[in-house]
């Protein structure tokens, strides 16, 4: 199996000098700190959604096999990212999409029994809530930091408010309740809106991955394409022309 662009990446930022890794990791460091995520990295290495390595069923492998549905291209593209043990980063990488699209597609698949049910709560929970299947509270809900009632009294809480004409944010909501804490809050909306960001890397520097992937990308090349083409059309008739009106002069 060939190597994915990420791993390709990671090799060649990995190959610099230690005291250039130091310097990274202690600005990386502070930025987590931050961003409230620090913790999190540190006690829960295996139940981050970007490193999480879903497993396709059987249907999932036959779907992708016989293309029997006729899905959009992007998920069969997310299904072989899958098939080729991909992580959601990885599978994100090669397929130029955002996480939360990803994540959309995750839940897609994961609803048409394409892929496994993850053991995690953390990971079901962390899917549907970039996906927009779950907002903040069902968030905490599914992961088990709050309970059914909790969530209820939240809910309640958050009415009584609005009714008040004090309307606060769900998350604040929470807080208040003492059902979570300010980081957890801070951390979670960071990671919805850093998801919807694209990461594409420098095509000078990485070969291109194995599997041709759909993507926006891709049409813009090909119009660029295409503008060259035609540009390089009107040039010919250009110079056509210029030898027509010169030899009309010497005539």
């Amino acid at each position: 199996m060939k190597k994915n662009i990420l791993e390709l990446f990671l090799e060649k930022a990995l190959n610099v000098p230690l005291w250039i890794k130091q310097f990274i990791y202690i600005r990386l460091s502070k930025e987590m700190q931050e961003l409230a995520c620090e913790n999190f990295l540190r006690e829960h290495p295996d139940e981050i959604f970007s490193t999480f390595v879903p497993t396709l069923t059987f249907k999932g492998k036959t779907e992708l096999t016989e293309r029997k549905c006729g899905l959009d291209n992007n998920i069969y593209n997310f299904l072989q990212g899958c098939a080729n043990e991909y992580s959601m980063l990885e599978i994100s990488v090669n397929t130029f999409l955002s996480m939360e699209e990803i994540a959309k597609y995750y839940e897609l698949c994961l609803e048409q029994n394409f892929i496994k049910v993850p053991e995690s709560k953390e990971l079901h929970a962390m899917a549907g809530y970039i996906a927009g299947k779950f907002r903040i509270g069902e968030y905490f809900k599914q992961k088990g930091a709050i309970s059914v009632d909790q969530l209820q009294k939240a809910i309640l809480a958050n009415r009584d408010a609005a009714e008040s004409g004090n309307p606060k944010k769900f998350g604040e909501v929470l807080i208040e309740l003492g059902f979570v804490t300010e980081d957890d809050i801070k951390a979670i909306i960071i990671l919805k809106e850093e998801a919807k960001k694209r990461f594409i890397l420098d095509y000078n520097t990485v070969p291109k991955p194995e599997t041709s992937f759909s993507n926006e990308n891709q049409k813009y090349e090909e119009e660029i394409a295409n503008l060259k083409d035609e540009n390089l059309k009107l040039k010919r008739k250009m110079l056509q022309l210029l030898e027509l009106v010169k030899r009309n002069n010497q005539q």
